[in-house]
């Protein structure tokens, strides 16, 4: 049946995630093609620390959304981690330093430093991504993320991220109730409601981003491994995860498959394959799988990239 399970109306978001080497960008590509040769808007994010999009496509990608593909409405962008932390501080900035600020006198450059804090950068991706869907400036969002371990860790960072904030009312209302004993500091009483606000719209935040993300109606996931032993435990470790996360693979791309064995080390590779690609099956039964053969020649270009999507749909 190949991936047509994807191209629902419905769908808004399609992340595409597998460990490194595995052709998760040209897969992410290809499917960012067919979804935009069916008269939608499309856009294609990288946020892998060494994107290949512009390689693939051959066209010079940035910070900024570009069309790459001409005749129609599809776009691509490759976001670094330099300009992920510079939208986090535009987004949320002002709001962290007025917390801060009401409980110690630091500088506002403070900002910088809790902007390199782990899980910072994955954390506003997900919310970057989403209000780009949400802003309906795009029918779908094709996500090409970062090797698997790093999307299991941003996957995973809503979930972790409300019990932070949970906590994080609470110290604020145990610091309240201590300081409120004094009259002197009328400036953190009157404070005290835009403080537990703002706490309260970085929580709904996460919390909108959690059911974005597991709404199987709107968003999907895609992974794309290849038939190899570390590969596959990878895959079944990952859909492990996000299940665990309540978040559900529907489907699997089987990379550089051999379909002929016409020598004897052709032969071999095949036996080899084979034998994986019948576990996955036997393993993930309700998955649908798609197999993609080994391609003599380098993905790279429209007419490439159409010719992977054509298998991948067909």
């Amino acid at each position: 049946m190949g991936l047509k399970n994807i191209i629902d109306g419905h769908v808004r978001l399609i992340m595409v995630g597998g460990k490194g080497g595995v052709g998760k960008t040209t897969c992410a590509s290809a499917v960012a093609m067919k979804i935009a040769s069916l008269k939608k808007r499309v856009l294609i994010i990288s946020s892998d620390p060494a994107p290949s999009l512009s390689d693939i496509f051959e066209v010079e990608l940035g910070g900024e959304e570009k069309r790459i593909w001409e005749g129609h409405e599809l776009y691509g962008l490759e976001i670094s981690s330099e300009k992920v932390l510079e939208k986090w501080k535009e987004r949320f900035g002002d709001e962290i330093y007025e917390v801060i600020s009401s409980f110690a006198n630091v500088d506002y450059n403070f900002i910088d430093y809790i902007g390199t804090a782990p899980g910072i950068e994955e954390e506003y991706m997900l919310s970057f991504i989403i209000d780009l869907v949400e802003s309906k400036k795009y029918d779908v969002v094709v996500w090409d993320t970062a090797p698997a371990g790093h999307t299991l860790r941003l996957l995973r960072l809503p979930h972790l991220f409300l019990k932070h904030l949970e906590a994080a009312t609470k110290f604020y209302m145990n610091m309240y109730s201590y300081f409120e004993r004094f009259k002197d500091l009328t400036r953190l009483k009157s404070s005290r409601r835009t403080l537990l606000e703002i706490i309260g719209s970085w929580e709904a935040l996460a919390e909108r981003i959690v059911a974005f993300i597991r709404d199987r109606e709107v968003t999907k996931y895609i992974l794309v491994t290849i038939p190899e032993a570390l590969a596959m435990k990878l895959t079944e470790r990952m859909i492990k995860e996000l299940n665990e996360n309540r978040l559900f693979i529907e489907n699997i791309i089987v990379n550089h498959v051999i379909t002929e064995g016409d020598c004897d080390f052709h032969r071999r590779r095949k036996n080899m394959q084979d034998t994986y690609i019948g576990q996955l099956k036997r393993e993930m039964g309700d998955k649908n799988i798609v197999t993609l053969p080994l391609s003599p020649e380098e993905v790279k270009g429209i007419k490439r990239l159409e010719e992977v999507s054509k298998i991948l749909f067909d």
